[in-house]
């Protein structure tokens, strides 16, 4: 599929498929967006001591330095191993010229990002001290054959249901349910009806909460271990 760099409104830059006319991130802002659905309502929900992340997709690699960033800003007392599935790679010239580490102060940032997208594919990495990333390829449906530990925290940041409306529906869901913790939370930007009933029946605690810039919703689901109330569950 052919894609171009646009550049969204906070400055950051992001992908754009022409076949699909679909961005990878949203076009009010691509950093604002992976900092708002990711790391306040995802990465600072948590007070584990291993925090478990399973991203759906790795795409621009965007959300991992996010979470990098907000780790640093920590005391680090914690361990992040991050796995993230990705069916399409970016190119080598798409990393350079999307250049994230711009917008962030630390200058070890670039480093930061290039190992991130130069790590080898499949192979878990310590990417900074205390950080572990292994990145998949593969299609989002081949979760369920794929060994991980229990997340306690899942990326949901698939493209739209517009374009990929498969990626949406119960299927897999519930192979995502199936790789989670007790309690583990999952955040989307999306905040579709049928994906808050989805979850709902997955026996999720659904939360809306408000959306980034550009967005009035987004959603927030913890996964319950016994049946919760139609009371409980009217986020």
């Amino acid at each position: 599929m052919k894609r171009e760099i646009k550049t969204t409104n906070d400055g950051s830059k992001t992908l754009f498929i022409n076949d699909l006319n679909e961005n990878y991130h949203s076009h009010h802002g691509a950093l604002q967006e992976a900092e708002h659905v990711f790391v306040k309502n995802g990465l600072n929900q948590l007070n584990d001591y291993e925090i478990n992340i399973l991203e759906l997709g790795f795409g621009t690699g965007l959300n991992v330095l996010v979470t990098i960033n907000e780790y640093l800003k920590t005391d680090k007392n914690h361990v992040i191993n991050y796995f993230s599935l990705e069916k399409y790679p970016i190119n080598e010239s798409e990393i350079n010229d999307l250049a994230y580490f711009e917008h962030f102060d630390n200058p070890e940032f670039k480093n930061i990002y290039q190992k991130i997208h130069q790590t080898e594919w499949g192979k878990s990495t310590e990417i900074i001290t205390g950080c572990n990333l292994k990145k998949i390829e593969c299609d989002f449906f081949d979760l369920k054959d794929i060994d991980l530990p229990k997340i306690n925290l899942v990326y949901f940041d698939c493209f739209g249901a517009r374009v990929q409306p498969d990626l949406w529906e119960k299927p897999l869901f519930e192979m995502v349910s199936d790789k989670m913790s007790v309690n583990g939370l999952l955040t989307t930007y999306s905040s579709k009806g049928s994906v808050r009933r989805i979850l709902q029946e997955l026996n999720f605690k659904v939360e809306k909460k408000q959306g980034p810039p550009g967005k009035r919703e987004m959603i927030n689901a913890v996964k319950m271990e016994g049946e919760i109330s139609i009371e409980e569950n009217q986020g």
